[in-house]
């Protein structure tokens, strides 16, 4: 296959891992040329590409594009990556869908369910691609998760219980402002790689109920370059909430970026089901533990109650046993959405990482904040069908067709 030209837009802390797999991993993907209104930065991704044909990889020297537009207008380019900041993804993908080109986002679709919209009929109406990440459904460890609900190893699903749990980014992040303006916050910025997951193991969701807040209005940078400055919180950042899926499952989600914990449990993410529990890795991430504990596994019912016998702290998930992954793509593989999306511009098919899923999580984030102010149940407009689970190639960082 013919690989798939595309142009970066935006050169910032992501796309170093965009760089290193479109360079080594995905196949089917050619860097055709970067862009960054910090000229350096682009110029720092070139380099990259560089050091890697100095290490013998057969890859092109990527142009570099005075501003966005010039990519936009460049007919060699096919697809756009959008690497800006989430405040930015809007205004560039929709340019770059005006000037006829296919869009790859980093998450979130936009701000709000206005913009994610507009980018959506501006899409179908030019008949062009619109996906973005998370694609960390992807990976081996959702996939595995999904295809033991799938089998029905855990029974029916009844709900489950996600909870993405830290201090906030102004103590290590060098420029964290971003995540406390509009288009921030932890639902925003975290929620999108668990609500992804959910959809992907339990499918469309029916309605929210939320309930959020703001814990600081002011937070205290003490990373570096900008240690000792303050900057002000715009938006919630104590958001949690149920989701009610359409095949009657109920989630729990809380994200925060006010509670202090351990590094080490920040993420959780517990799936239930009539038959069994599945615990789901870190949905940040593209490998594993998956986990799971049926009822065999328990031992003989207590004689007396568990919490008057439980000492020291306790070992939650002691007595499950870990399933090994089914699929490929368990180490950091950002990129593989977009990879699946050329592939798919190539051959006609569905593409797994599209804007019907990335409008449906839109609106379940944007809901929790809506639902909250308003006091009341909100249902959801948008429709969600679950895409293809993932299939097993032949070659490593090529996709299937």
């Amino acid at each position: 296959m013919k690989p798939v030209k595309v142009a970066m837009i935006g050169v910032g802390d992501i796309s170093g891992i965009y760089l290193q797999n479109i360079a080594n991993v995905f196949r089917e993907v050619e860097l055709y040329g970067v862009c960054d209104l910090i000229p350096e930065r682009a110029r720092k991704g070139v380099s990259y590409i560089k050091a890697q044909q100095d290490k013998g990889l057969k890859i092109n020297t990527p142009k570099i594009y005075a501003d966005m537009y010039e990519a936009f207008n460049d007919p060699e380019v096919e697809v756009v990556l959008n690497l800006t900041r989430p405040y930015e993804h809007y205004e560039v993908t929709k340019q770059a869908l005006l000037h006829g080109k296919h869009v790859y986002s980093e998450k979130p679709l936009g701000i709000d369910m206005e913009e994610g919209k507009e980018l959506v009929e501006l899409a179908e109406k030019n008949g062009l691609c619109l996906g973005g990440a998370p694609d960390t459904f992807m990976g081996a460890g959702i996939q595995t998760a999904r295809k033991l609900i799938d089998d029905g190893i855990i029974g029916e699903v009844i709900g489950a219980n996600c909870a993405m749990v830290c201090h906030g980014h102004e103590t290590w992040h060098h420029d964290p402002e971003f995540y406390y303006k509009r288009g921030g916050g932890p639902m925003m910025d975290m929620g999108p790689y668990y609500v992804t997951a959910l959809l992907q193991l339990i499918g469309e969701a029916k309605g929210i109920m939320g309930m959020t807040k703001k814990s600081f209005d002011k937070r205290v940078i003490t990373s570096s370059p900008r240690y000792g400055e303050v900057i002000d919180v715009d938006v919630d950042t104590h958001l949690t909430g149920n989701i009610l899926f359409s095949n009657g499952a109920i989630a729990q989600i809380f994200t925060t970026f006010d509670v202090h914990y351990s590094s080490n449990a920040q993420a959780r993410f517990e799936v239930y089901g009539t038959a069994g529990t599945l615990i789901v890795p870190d949905p940040n991430t593209f490998g594993g533990p998956v986990l799971l504990m049926r009822p065999e596994d328990q031992k003989a019912a207590p004689t007396t109650d568990p919490a008057l016998e439980a000492k020291g702290i306790p070992n939650f998930y002691k007595g499950y046993k870990e399933i090994p992954l089914m699929f490929d793509y368990s180490d950091n593989s950002r990129g593989l959405g977009l990879a699946d999306m050329c592939k798919a511009i190539r051959t006609g098919r569905e593409y797994r990482a599209n804007y019907q899923q990335q409008y449906h999580v839109l609106e379940i984030l944007t809901s929790f904040t809506k639902s909250s102010k308003e006091g009341k149940y909100i249902p959801l407009q948008t429709r969600y069908d679950r895409t293809a689970p993932m299939v097993n190639g032949l070659i490593h960082g090529i996709l299937d067709d």
